[in-house]
């Protein structure tokens, strides 16, 4: 797989010895407070926050057939979808009305961190769940229907610069949102507004899918990973992935915005998090579960074949990539008027 960068917004995060100090430690101080004792989950479940087929869906799924076929969790887990404001109902439920749910993980992705820098979940903030595990990544793209006249990057781009609106783009999410956020990213590396491109806000990435397969929209803008299936199904063409080189299998021949002339580069982290009163037996248990699940060759596996690479970060390290990346999206999203760089973290 290759080596995954973003310029210089946090994919540099490894210092695993030092990093599995301190899960021993924070295991240790846990035992050392009587409450090791693992809690395994008595109805497994996991929340996608958007509707079926999109990204957050993909991600339960990955846990749902990594913590089975590794034989970790007997139990089956059912995966629940509950749509709203691309991540923020599921989020204020858990951390308003759930909060102790030990049966419960809820999927994240790059795109739930950037929702959170900018304020999109009322007042909670990145500091308000327990972080529990990140195992997988992969990079947004943009794509087109099969049979578009748009048949690569430099037709869309020729187009964005006759006449921007006459391109919609559609994605999961709002204006400054992840999805977004890349074709805006995009158009600004072209001499393009990105407040004068259409864009329709759709409530998850497969809808956006829909739409672009439909013609009620030009450009679909999500991860890669979601969007494979109807790609290799011939329904869509890759216009571009947004990594900084090409990837590997079944996407090698999927050409990068970056070796088309488009200096963009989007990674999207996708894994877990549970409620902030969640018993520390709990918590452990999934801990341990994911760091079992992610060490497994069947795993590794499993996620290749979701067209996801190898990303393996659980407990406190990934805690502290959140809260790090957090801080750098919000700086982005700065750069482009959606929030006040000053405006302080609670």
């Amino acid at each position: 797989m290759k080596k995954l960068s973003y310029l210089a917004l946090g994919l540099s995060i490894l210092s695993l010895t030092a990093c599995n100090n301190a899960n021993e430690t924070a295991s240790t101080d846990a035992a050392a407070e009587g409450s090791s004792e693992l809690t395994a989950p008595s109805r497994p479940e996991c929340i996608a926050p958007a509707k079926p087929g999109g990204g957050f869906d993909l991600t339960c799924k990955l846990a749902q057939a990594g913590l089975r076929d590794t034989g970790i969790l007997e139990d089956p887990m059912r995966v629940t979808y509950m749509p709203g404001g691309v991540g923020a109902v599921a989020y204020n439920k858990i951390v308003a009305n759930d909060r102790d749910n030990g049966d419960a993980i809820i999927a994240f992705s790059t795109g739930s961190i950037l929702n959170l820098s900018q304020g999109k979940f009322g007042k909670f903030t990145e500091k308000d769940v327990k972080w529990l595990a990140g195992v997988g990544t992969d990079y947004g793209a943009i794509a087109v229907n099969a049979d578009s006249p748009i048949k690569d990057l430099k037709d869309l781009v020729a187009a964005l610069k006759t006449d921007p609106k006459s391109i919609s783009f559609g994605a999961g999410g709002s204006v400054g949102g992840q999805d977004w956020m890349q074709t805006a990213i995009l158009a600004k590396a072209v001499g393009v507004d990105p407040s004068d491109m259409t864009y329709v806000a759709m409530e998850g990435g497969g809808e956006a899918i829909t739409a672009v397969m439909g013609n009620h929209i030009t450009v679909v803008s999500a991860g890669i990973a979601e969007i494979m299936p109807q790609a290799t199904a011939g329904k869509l063409r890759v216009l571009a992935v947004f990594a900084d080189e090409r990837l590997d299998g079944s996407m090698a021949d999927i050409p990068t915005a970056k070796e088309q002339g488009y200096d963009v580069t989007w990674p999207v982290v996708r894994g877990y998090y549970m409620g902030p009163d969640v018993s520390p037996g709990a918590y452990n248990w999934w801990k341990e579960a994911f760091d079992k699940m992610l060490a497994d060759p069947k795993f590794a596996e499993i996620r290749e074949q979701q067209e996801l690479l190898p990303f393996s970060m659980t407990g406190e390290e990934l805690e502290a990539y959140v809260y790090k990346r957090t801080g750098e999206l919000r700086e982005l999203s700065a750069e482009y008027g959606l929030v006040d760089a000053a405006a302080e973290t609670k």
